[in-house]
């Protein structure tokens, strides 16, 4: 497939067929993704393979509280789990919410689930002394993740970047056996997607792009 219909192509595709992914081409995704770039090519990721249904459906459990977060957060107007503006939302809201929500509410079934974690001791994070929520870390770990979805795109398959775990990762570490300086930063799941999407909507670069200033002109051929 070509890198240009790929990048436009790739979508958030949470319902799968009945067909399975075999570890074949599981591992021909990971194969090719782990080409993604990281800093100092440290390559500080490790996939967890999720297959026991048992595992899944505590994962879920896990999952719940911040789901209704979410959720209701969401419907209240609000930018969920944001860091500049704080939340309105009670925690009766919260409690009243439900926990469902599109894949996850099948999470046993999904073909292929992933839990990417990240080495902390491997990632340099060159904003971890200013006061607001670091964000430089993820430039070493995210390309990986992406490329894991644009490889499953090529093999004509569908998957999905969720981060509801990583808000529960106390939880979900003894579960998953990982070591205390590693980061939960991603759950994939990828299948046989029940209906392909070939075009996606996002704003025109004019949009979001600035010649040399935040007030400058927009960038417009």
């Amino acid at each position: 497939m070509d890198v240009y219909d790929a990048m436009r192509t790739t979508f958030a595709a949470r319902d799968y067929t009945d067909e399975q992914v075999s570890d074949e081409i599981l591992h021909r995704i990971l194969d090719n993704a782990r080409f993604a770039p990281s800093g100092g090519n440290r390559q500080g990721w490790k996939v967890l393979i999720v297959k026991d249904k048992a595992v899944r459906r505590q994962l879920k459990g896990i999952m719940a509280p911040t789901i209704k977060q979410y959720k209701a957060e969401a419907m209240a107007g609000e930018t969920p789990f944001n860091t500049i503006n704080p939340s309105q939302v009670s925690q009766t809201t919260i409690s009243n919410t439900s926990a469902n929500f599109p894949l996850v509410d099948d999470l046993e079934n999904a073909p292929v689930l992933l839990v990417v974690c990240v080495d902390l001791t491997q990632i340099s994070s060159f904003d971890r002394d200013l006061d607001r929520v670091g964000i430089i870390s993820g430039a070493s770990i995210y390309p990986f993740v992406w490329n894991i979805l644009l490889a499953a795109r090529n093999e004509e398959l569908g998957g999905v970047l969720t981060t509801f775990l990583a808000n529960q990762e106390e939880a979900a570490k003894p579960v998953l056996g990982i070591p205390d300086h590693f980061a939960v930063t991603s759950m994939i799941a990828i299948g046989k997607p029940v209906k392909q999407l070939t075009r996606l909507k996002r704003n025109p670069v004019e949009d979001f792009s600035r010649i040399d200033n935040w007030q400058g002109d927009s960038f417009t051929l």
